[in-house]
Order: C-alpha cells, then structure tokens, then sequence
C-alpha cells in the first residue's frame, strides 16, 4: 500500500502547476497542503487506478488536497461505511472536497439518504454543507429515488435556511434547485418552498428563495420540465 500510495502522490506531483496552485486562493481553498493540479489530471489518473478501496483509505489520510479529490473517483461506493462517511466528513476543510466527495462517491453509497438526516442539523459548517451537496447530488444521480425522499429534502432546506454561513446557505440553495429541476411535481413543491422563504425577513432565507426562484422561473428550466414525464 505505500508504494501504491507513494507512486499516486508522485503522479499528482507530476501534473501539477504553481500557477494553477497559486489560484486556489481565488476559490477559496488552502492551499497548504496542495500540489496545484487541475481536475481534468486527477480524473485522467483516477481512470488509470481503477477503483481501490485501500488506496482512497491512504489517499485520504494523506491530508492532500488533491489526494482527497482523487479518493473521491478511486474509492469504491460499495465498500463505503457510514463510519467512513462520519469520518471523513468531520474533516471537510473546503468546499470544493466537501462536494467532489459528496457528488462522485457518498451518493451512490446505500447509506447517503441516512447521512443526509443525520448531517443536516450538526453545527460544523462544513457537515451540514455535506448534508445539502449530497441531496442535491441526489436529484442528479438517483434516478429511481421516490419523490417522498426530495420533499422530505424540502422539509430539512425550511428548517436550515436561516444559518448565514456562506458554504451552508449556497448548498441549501444549490439543493432546492436542484430539486425543484427534477420533475414538475417536485419543481411546484421546490417553487412553493422557496417564494415561502424568499419572503422571509432574514437574509439567508430570503436570498435562498429569491436565487432559487429566479432559477425556477426561467424560461428553459419550465422547458425542460414540460418535457419530461410526472
């Protein structure tokens, strides 16, 4: 396992950019403990990897910015523990491997509909973003979820939208999109919950509403929706 760990971490080196580095500040991610290599380069070795269980375990514990982004892609969905999940989550430190590890291996686990619950009301910033980024993962990747589970969503988005933090109220709003753009029944639910928030006096709930209505309402959303069956 350390020479497997060893030759991924030299491989990322490889491919990295002190410029492309450097540019991480812009975003809003440390950049301490990052190499500087583009997502394109972490997806093109991942493919070249294939899935190993053991190696997303190091790659993680390895505390590299762009190590963590890999375990995303190598780790297997199937072998992923809600301890794991638990873990890992408590050391979110970004945005950007908070929602990578939520959209490219926590959704597809069997266990995300539960982390979602369980996340959603934890104080740590960077959990309850986990909580939003994986249900909106959700409406992209769980093509058989029944709609009972995304109007549940919408309950946990009413309930939460009032925590100001910057990376918590953009994943609350990133997942009420995403619900409402799913299928007509849950866009008249995600629109009802957000003209509810949207005339709420706190900020964080009225910006929410307000960004998502204006999405909701867009002419090629409503396209899109019309052609789509239920």
């Amino acid at each position: 396992m350390a020479t497997r760990l060893d030759d991924a971490l030299h491989q990322l080196r490889m491919s990295s950019s002190q410029a492309y580095r450097d540019g991480l500040a812009r975003y809003a991610i440390p950049s301490e403990r990052a190499f500087g290599v583009p997502m394109g380069s972490i997806q093109a070795l991942a493919k070249r990897l294939g899935r190993d269980h053991e190696l997303a375990a190091a790659l993680w514990d390895s505390a590299w910015y762009e190590a963590r982004l890999l375990a995303s892609y190598v780790d297997d969905p199937a072998w992923v523990t809600p301890a794991q999940m638990d873990r890992w989550a408590r050391e979110f430190d970004n945005w950007a491997v908070c929602d990578t590890i939520c959209f490219a291996l926590f959704d597809r686990s069997p266990h995300a509909w539960r982390k979602i619950e369980q996340w959603a009301p934890r104080r740590d910033e960077y959990v309850r973003r986990a909580a939003f980024a994986l249900l909106a993962s959700k409406t992209v990747h769980d093509k058989q979820a029944d709609d009972g589970l995304f109007l549940h969503g919408l309950e946990l988005i009413q309930t939460h939208a009032d925590d100001e933090r910057n990376f918590v109220k953009k994943a609350v709003n990133w997942a009420l999109r995403s619900i409402g753009k799913r299928n007509a029944v849950l866009h008249a639910a995600a629109h009802e919950t957000a003209t509810r928030l949207a005339a709420r006096k706190d900020s964080a709930p009225r910006w929410i509403g307000k960004d998502a209505l204006r999405e909701l309402n867009s002419a090629s959303v409503l396209e899109r929706l019309a052609k789509r069956p239920g």
